[in-house]
């Protein structure tokens, strides 16, 4: 249950902010980072940014959730949790389950180029957590805590 993961992991607190036209230009990063995804198209990536659009981490993989735990198994292992002043990026949709890992590495903003489920929409917002979804050209959908993200 969601009041199960927040015993574990409390709501985010970070005080970061990230601005459109930043998050506009993460996509762009994560496609052109994807390089396994160039040679077979079927790959998806779970991507760190820092607070300056700088990627941090790439990982690709068949499964969603598997290219976040990658990428946030580097993070544990380089010393970087929490990720409080970090965005997520996702090639895919957004789960329930990608938020909560997002949660346990102390992720206050993620993003995606598809669709969040209803259920990690509920998720973000108890979680404290900025959900961006649909980050495509100039365009995207805030669901949660949309008070991180600035005009500039």
């Amino acid at each position: 249950t969601i009041e199960s993961v927040f015993a574990n992991f409390p709501p985010v607190t970070s005080s970061f902010e990230v601005s459109f036209t930043l998050l506009q230009t993460l996509p762009d990063k994560l496609r052109a980072a994807q390089e396994t995804f160039a040679e077979t198209g079927g790959l998806h990536a779970g991507a760190i940014f820092d607070r300056n659009g700088e990627l941090v981490v790439l990982r690709e993989d068949v499964g969603r959730h598997n290219a976040l735990d990658k990428a946030l198994g580097f993070a544990l292992r380089a010393g970087l949790l929490p990720l409080d002043h970090h965005v997520l990026m996702l090639s895919g949709r957004v789960s329930f389950e990608l938020m909560q890992k997002a949660l346990a590495g102390g992720i206050p903003v993620v993003a995606a180029i598809s669709a969040p489920s209803s259920l990690a929409v509920e998720f973000a917002q108890g979680s404290g957590q900025t959900l961006v979804g649909f980050l495509r050209g100039e365009k995207m959908n805030v669901y949660a805590h949309g008070e991180r993200v600035t005009a500039e």
